[in-house]
């Protein structure tokens, strides 16, 4: 009877055992220069005719040029030319805010510092209340400061009057905040934000298509701080989306710490508070230059997830609860695929796998 117990116990522990394996297995597989695809999709639990139907939806009711989504570290969904480089709009934003991290946690940059602190004006003056706003303002957009900036792309045209506000206490979506948050960082370290990128992110990633040399920054005279536009590959911005669902980690390297990653992908600035002020953009809440969704129906799989996300068709989004990395491109300037029809796209991706019933992720 013991054997016989013995014997019948041994599936038991092949079946525990194997889940432990595949935990720790597709927590540490990371891209080399290339990205390794889900052979077997069906047996993954994924429904081929919902990714089919997916892939007609992207073709015929958006503009994107590129996709791609990555599931425990595996392409499960391709569309579009991934390695052609093209303009990523504002989700430059979300990568700078990742370059802030290691700065902050060396005290090469404080967060609490002011703008009267750090000597900075701009064009005709910034106003004396408008010198308070710390660099913690600026990356959660909550600094007060309605200069105009050296880009259009965002509200200042909802912005109240010049002076009336008090650094910290209102959420207005302003380039000017954005612009200066990169001139800051530059300052501080005495390097490019294009430089940081490439030892940073790009060489340690592994990125294949990364030009440094196409990157350029623009303004228009308003503003002495101009914006740092990034030109990106679908591929390159899924390795960014990837090492932020890592929470920093790649290949078991600390790039930037979890504690970085968690503080900036969590709302400052909520959908409520942003919808009753009547700013709000797109039903997400707002970090540290990341979009945060906590809208109502914010339920399990989307639940805690983000996203990085610019104008014309741009997004880097993470789902962390199911382990899921999306990423949308659209190259053209003169057509956009808007939140709407992108936020269609994900769950036409999330409904293409039991998810809630696959029994790992609950």
């Amino acid at each position: 009877m013991r054997l016989l117990l013995r014997l019948l116990s041994i599936p038991l522990i092949l079946i525990i055992g194997s889940c432990v394996q595949r935990d720790e297995s597709y927590s540490n597989r990371f891209p080399d220069e290339e990205w390794e695809y889900e052979s077997e999709l069906e047996a993954q639990g994924w429904d081929l005719a919902k990714l089919a139907d997916l892939k007609t939806f992207v073709q015929d009711s958006s503009y994107t040029t590129g996709m791609m989504v990555i599931h425990n570290g595996k392409v499960v969904f391709e569309q579009g030319k991934i390695h052609d480089v093209s303009y990523i709009a504002s989700c430059r934003k979300s990568v700078l805010a990742l370059l802030y991290g290691p700065f902050v946690e060396n005290g090469k940059v404080d967060l609490s510092s002011t703008l009267e602190e750090l000597q900075l004006d701009d064009v005709d003056g910034l106003l004396p209340i408008e010198k308070k706003a710390t660099v913690a303002n600026l990356l959660t957009s909550r600094s007060g400061v309605y200069h105009p900036a050296s880009n259009p792309g965002d509200q200042l045209s909802l912005a109240p009057e010049r002076g009336s506000v008090e650094p910290g206490t209102v959420w207005l979506y302003n380039n000017w905040d954005f612009n200066a948050a990169g001139f800051i960082l530059e300052s501080l370290t005495h390097k490019s934000v294009y430089d940081l990128i490439d030892s940073m992110l790009a060489r340690p990633l592994k990125m294949r298509d990364w030009n440094k040399s196409i990157q350029q920054k623009s303004g228009n005279g308003s503003s002495l701080y101009p914006a740092y536009h990034m030109w990106f590959s679908t591929d390159d911005m899924a390795r960014i989306g990837y090492l932020v669902l890592r929470e920093g980690n790649w290949q078991g390297e600390q790039i930037i710490s979890k504690e970085w990653i968690r503080k900036i992908v969590t709302p400052v600035t909520t959908y409520k508070e942003a919808l009753a002020n009547k700013r709000n953009m797109a039903h997400f809440g707002y970090g540290y230059m990341w979009w945060s969704w906590d809208s109502p129906d914010n339920s399990w799989p989307y639940n805690g997830w983000y996203t990085a996300m610019g104008a014309f068709g741009q997004y880097i989004t993470v789902l962390p609860e199911i382990d899921l990395v999306v990423v949308h491109k659209n190259n053209s300037m003169t057509t956009e695929t808007p939140v709407d029809t992108y936020l269609k796209i994900l769950r036409k991706v999330t409904s293409a796998k039991d998810f809630e019933n696959d029994g790992f992720y609950k």
